[in-house]
């Protein structure tokens, strides 16, 4: 089989680790998570931390030179223009680095996960991306149980992202992923067999 790239999507709380997990174990795929990658680029050497402390101010760092996300997060989440000359700052590195190991790696099958495929134009990068969806209570009440969250946190987030059919519009399928990890499982079957993709 010819290299794959999927790209993987969704609002907060719509089970994408859960996802992600079935396509290590069931599926070999080898995954690469936006989020991890930038926290790995914010790291004490890593290539945004000084570009990052530059515009936000050096208190932001760590002693060894790593982005303090707990201070940074208030500032960014407060300011709708900082955050966006954040992304500005940390996307583009992102994407490179996906980039990179996507050059480097000998899978055939790589999983990109980030909640901003779509924003950031993965379409670039994956051959196709799949929506992980999720309903409205179900994902409140994964963010309350898992993470401590309000329902009104869990609201306040989920309106700051992508529409239901935002999502839909920008990606390839659509998988439910609102029932029990077998019924996730069963779908992900079904639409890797239509791909060719085998376990």
């Amino acid at each position: 089989m010819k290299r794959w790239i999927l790209g993987i999507t969704g609002g907060v709380g719509c089970g994408k680790s859960t996802v992600l997990s079935i396509l290590e174990t069931d599926y070999h795929a080898q995954l690469i998570e936006a989020d991890r990658v930038a926290h790995e680029l914010m790291g004490p050497s890593g290539e945004c931390s000084a570009s990052v402390a530059r515009v936000f101010g050096a208190d932001i760092l760590t002693a060894d030179g790593a982005v303090d996300r707990s201070k940074l997060a208030p500032i960014v989440f407060a300011d709708e223009k900082k955050r966006l000359r954040l992304n500005g700052l940390v996307h583009p590195a992102v994407k490179r680095e996906i980039r990179r190991r996507i050059a480097a790696s000998g899978a055939s099958l790589i999983v990109i996960e980030a909640a901003l495929l779509l924003e950031e134009h993965y379409e670039e990068i994956c051959d196709e991306i799949w929506y992980i969806y999720a309903d409205r209570e179900t994902r409140i009440r994964r963010l309350m149980e898992s993470r401590g969250y309000s329902r009104q946190r869990a609201l306040s987030i989920m309106d700051s992202q992508l529409t239901e059919e935002e999502f839909r519009a920008g990606c390839q399928a659509v998988l439910d992923n609102s029932g029990s990890i077998q019924q996730t499982k069963e779908s992900l079957a079904k639409l890797m067999r239509e791909r060719d993709v085998r376990s």
